[in-house]
């Protein structure tokens, strides 16, 4: 698992953030729900549980423990589906790895981060707002800036520009790659393989 740390303090809970429903599906808001998609397909493992706040599901890695995690209350009460299934699991707050889109990345990057603040992502902000901490790992989807005068709100809940949507789908690819790593290889062999990652354009 994560092997920056302890073995027993690993990622055991990767989520995904976005909002519910096929009006958002493929809105750029939604990065962490496409991400999570792929991942899930890449480890044969079926996001079909349900409960109250979350869809969710789970299986193994090399013997280990991970559950992938889609919460469903919208993306600004993110925090409270998460802070929830932990509680229910006894799973630490530090064991959880966030997937998100990010404005201040140009599309088709991607970041990857130990910890930090919630960078006016408001999915982060309630995560961090109910686990009363932000020490967790990220992995940030670059979707960029509005280019026409768009709302930040508009712009989030849109689809890519045309021009974008290759480099933004092989991003997302990506991405698993790179959860993978963290996983595997842990965070610093994820951070040098893919912080300086550009799409094949």
């Amino acid at each position: 698992m994560y092997q920056d740390k302890d073995p027993e303090e690993g990622v055991r809970v990767i989520v995904g953030l976005g909002n519910p429903g096929q009006r958002y599906a493929d809105t750029r808001h939604n990065a962490g729900f496409q991400v999570l998609d792929r991942l899930a397909e890449s480890l044969s493992l079926n996001l079909s549980s349900r409960e109250s706040k979350c869809l969710w599901g789970h299986g193994r890695l090399h013997d280990d423990l991970i559950f992938l995690l889609k919460p469903t209350t919208y993306m600004n009460r993110s925090g409270m589906a998460v802070e929830e299934f932990l509680i229910e699991r006894n799973i630490p707050g530090d064991q959880i790895l966030v997937i998100h889109d990010d404005v201040d990345l140009p599309v088709g990057r991607l970041r990857i981060a130990r910890k930090g603040g919630a960078g006016g992502h408001r999915g982060v902000s309630s995560i961090i707002e109910h686990l009363k901490h932000s020490s967790f790992p990220r992995v940030k989807v670059g979707v960029g800036r509005p280019r026409f005068g768009e709302s930040m709100e508009d712009f989030v809940l849109g689809l890519p520009y045309p021009d974008q949507v290759e480099p933004y789908a092989q991003s997302l690819s990506v991405a698993v790659e790179a959860i993978r790593t963290i996983l595997e290889s842990g965070m610093t062999e994820a951070m040098n393989r893919f912080n300086g990652w550009r799409p094949q354009l």
